[in-house]
């Protein structure tokens, strides 16, 4: 005897705790609408691209006019390693460089540091002077290229050796774009690469935002990066009210040196995460550009639209990957870059199939960019600004995911704000907590993972190239230090570095002395022990409720 069909709808439940209807019409645009504080008299929640609150868009030609930046994340050895592998990017119609850095270098430490013993060029480059950002950088066009540095604590460093580059080129560093992430709220948060203790870790950031608003103003200072914290565990939902807070925190601190909101807020940018749910994941940015967009002009007062633009990478995120039958990331990768394209991104990025196992081969990195080359030439995405507008589901899902973000942004500062949070460690045991739930909803098979907890293969073949680790490379780098060592004027480079410690010690903007120290050849190390030397160093601490 079969079994009798039932009439009720399967439960779906989103990662963000939202749980979409069956079906969606006009009246559900507006109900849901009702959850949200009305906007200004002459502004549109859904409106047209191109104009506030930018829903749809922060251009109003998207697309048609130009595709997004194509920057895939890559680094790894030496600088001339490093090298070899943006050329062969660019070769290959890259538009944008992400640079990886290694662990040591984001941790403040020289190679040649016994701390650093087997994490030189690992997971990314090495830098120690500016010798190695000038060879990473060789032939490749500044002004044609632009260059994101995904580093955190020793990013005023490495700002300081881009404005340096930009000069001995003979370019105007105020001519010169690029971006950096240099967002350490996140660190304690979600990666871990600190150096210095919170406020001082802020203030450092503050000084970033400050020295490019006055010197280098088409420079992005500070990337935004919910990406690692949805990374670390965090929801969707989470992911966006962090990332938002943190935005907010550094904008606040800036704001009390005495800058306006629109001599920054137009270059803040951001980076999100892109896994799970298509529509989810596309109504997140929708809601997020909104929202972002209100903040800066109700609650901040911006007079400047572009202030209120959420500039943003949207990629794959490497928390989508899986190990087993690795060649599905492929088609996970081809689904985020269509999400991402889809959200409206600004840049995109995808990580490579094998990036679950190891740093991406030539071929992998390739067929990614491939990926998004596609989404261009041939898919139709570039045609049309915000192809999705106007779907009952998706604009009613980005109301709702609007207000479950404004939830959780009023729930943190009612608690005393994003900066006490991370100082006692409740915002890290928040996204613990989440993190702890989505991995027993995996095991339970509650959160369905092909290939995870589903449609699993006897036997399954991994086919992927591991990346050959060259252990001499770190010899080959602390070669390269020691003769910077050898070359530069010991006397010019100490009074570099006390004038670092003295800038920070008397709570002044320390980017001019970093220039000077980075023009004397200072290393990485020395300038983050001039700094240590004022600062100390962040403790971090540990909660388990």
């Amino acid at each position: 005897m079969s079994e009798k069909r039932s009439d009720e709808p399967r439960p779906v439940l989103l990662e963000s705790g939202l749980s979409p209807k069956v079906a969606y019409g006009p009246d559900d645009i507006a109900q849901t609408a009702t959850k949200l504080p009305p906007l200004p008299s002459e502004a549109d929640a859904i409106g047209a691209p191109g104009q506030y609150p930018f829903t749809r868009g922060i251009h109003s030609l998207m697309y048609r006019k130009q595709p997004w930046t194509m920057r895939q994340y890559a680094g790894f050895g030496t600088a001339a390693e490093t090298n070899e592998r943006f050329k062969y990017l660019i070769d290959n119609g890259q538009t944008g460089l992400n640079v990886a850095f290694d662990l040591p270098t984001q941790c403040g430490l020289d190679s040649d540091d016994p701390r650093a013993a087997g994490e030189v060029g690992r997971v990314g480059m090495a830098v120690d002077s500016l010798a190695d950002l000038e060879q990473a950088l060789d032939g490749i066009d500044l002004t044609r290229v632009t260059v994101s540095h995904t580093i955190n604590a020793v990013a005023p460093i490495v700002l300081a050796m881009m404005a340096t580059i930009a000069r001995r080129r003979g370019l105007d560093p105020a001519k010169l774009r690029g971006t950096l992430q240099n967002d350490i709220l996140k660190e304690f948060i979600g990666r871990g690469t600190w150096i210095f203790p919170v406020d001082e870790s802020i203030r450092l950031i503050g000084d970033t935002i400050e020295y490019c608003a006055k010197h280098m103003p088409l420079y992005s200072p500070v990337s935004v990066c919910g990406y690692h914290i949805r990374e670390s565990g965090a929801n969707p939902v989470q992911e966006m009210a962090l990332g938002f807070l943190i935005a907010r925190a550094y904008a606040d601190h800036v704001i009390a040196r005495g800058l306006a909101v629109d001599e920054f807020a137009s270059r803040l940018s951001f980076n999100f995460d892109i896994y799970g749910n298509l529509f989810e994941q596309v109504a997140k940015f929708r809601a997020g550009r909104r929202l972002w967009a209100r903040i800066i002009k109700e609650d901040y007062g911006a007079r400047d639209p572009r202030s209120c633009w959420l500039r943003m990478i949207a990629g794959g995120g490497g928390g989508g990957l899986t190990v087993e039958q690795p060649e599905l990331n492929i088609v996970r990768g081809a689904y985020y870059a269509l999400i991402s394209a889809l959200s409206g991104t600004q840049t995109m990025a995808l990580c490579s199939f094998d990036e679950a196992y190891t740093i991406p081969s030539e071929r992998a990195a390739r067929i990614s960019l491939r990926t998004m080359q596609v989404l261009v030439e041939e898919m139709g995405l570039c045609d049309t600004a915000d192809p999705l507008g106007g779907s009952y589901y998706v604009e009613s899902l980005t109301n709702e995911m609007e207000a479950e973000i404004r939830r959780v942004m009023a729930r943190v500062e009612a608690e005393g704000g994003i900066v006490e949070g991370v100082r006692t460690g409740r915002i890290q045991a928040m996204v613990a907590r989440q993190a702890y739930q989505r991995q027993r909803d995996l095991e339970s098979g509650r959160a369905r993972k092909v290939g995870v907890n589903c449609y699993r293969s006897d036997g399954d073949e991994h086919d992927v190239a591991f990346h050959p680790f060259d252990s001499a490379q770190a010899e080959r780098q602390c070669a390269r230090l020691d003769e910077v060592r050898r070359r530069r004027d010991g006397a010019r480079v100490a009074k570099a570095l006390d004038g670092v410690s003295a800038a920070a010690a008397a709570k002044v903007n320390v980017m001019p002395a970093l220039i000077d120290a980075v023009e004397a050849e200072a290393t990485v190390g020395e300038m983050v022990g001039a700094l240590k030397a004022v600062y100390g160093e962040y403790r971090e601490p540990v909660r388990f409720a």
